[in-house]
């Protein structure tokens, strides 16, 4: 999963359709021995979801789709090999973008490197939602509520969920042997979101940017272990 996101990373350039990096993504993981996990999950047509700009989450890729200089693509990935699944996430700028957008994407990235680190034995979910809405509000952005990370093992979403954002009452404890995805969804306006008439597409209400990243995350002994972890986070 971590190889292919690489490349799909190195194949950006503005041109290149949304269907293009699908395509080069099913076929690189089938010729790993795994299992796109999303094509087909609750009917979704494509094995990656890739979101262009204010589009959050789920957007489906596209021969139409092509990018453009200055575009930033978040780009999600989920595998099932042997029966387990991984599942992660980046965003991935084309060319150089705006500044505001450069800081965004790196302040979702920096969001989620501070959840990691509180993936311990007996910290609870909600230190990990802290860390999140903490950095990030504070650089004055906002998180996305209406979607969130999640258990992962067996099947693709498991319990419990992980909220990039703290919510009220006692959450669960981690405990040796979880793994857990954490994506943080950050935008550069309004939290608020809407789905757009494909049943599939997030966009940001107000129409500015929106940021993605994940990794499947282990809890053990020695910490916190990034399954998905990968050579090259993200280009800048």
């Amino acid at each position: 999963m971590a190889e292919v996101l690489s490349m799909v990373y190195e194949a950006v350039e503005p041109g290149i359709s949304t269907f293009e990096l699908d395509k080069m993504a099913e076929t690189l993981c089938i010729e790993r021995k795994c299992i796109p996990a999303f094509k087909g999950y609750h009917g979704f047509p494509a094995s990656l979801c890739t979101s262009i700009n204010e589009e959050v989450v789920h957007g489906i890729p596209s021969r139409k789709r092509k990018l453009k200089k200055g575009d930033i693509l978040s780009v999600d990935f989920g595998v099932n090999f042997k029966g387990f699944f991984g599942d992660s996430a980046l965003t991935i700028p084309v060319g150089k973008v705006a500044h505001k957008v450069h800081q965004l994407m790196i302040a979702t990235q920096q969001s989620l490197e501070l959840a990691i680190e509180q993936v311990v034995i007996g910290n609870r979910i909600s230190d990990i939602s802290k860390a999140i809405q903490g950095y990030v509000e504070n650089k004055g952005y906002s998180i996305v509520r209406q979607f969130v990370g999640h258990g992962i093992g067996c099947s693709l979403h498991e319990g419990p969920e992980i909220p990039n954002y703290v919510q009220g009452g006692q959450s669960p404890r981690l405990i040796e042997g979880m793994v857990i995805a954490i994506e943080p969804m950050v935008n550069l306006g309004t939290h608020k979101v809407k789905v757009l008439g494909d049943g599939w597409t997030v966009i940001t209400a107000d129409k500015k940017p929106s940021a993605h990243f994940e990794h499947s995350v282990a809890v053990t002994t020695d910490g916190p272990l990034v399954l998905s972890a990968r050579d090259k986070f993200m280009g800048i």
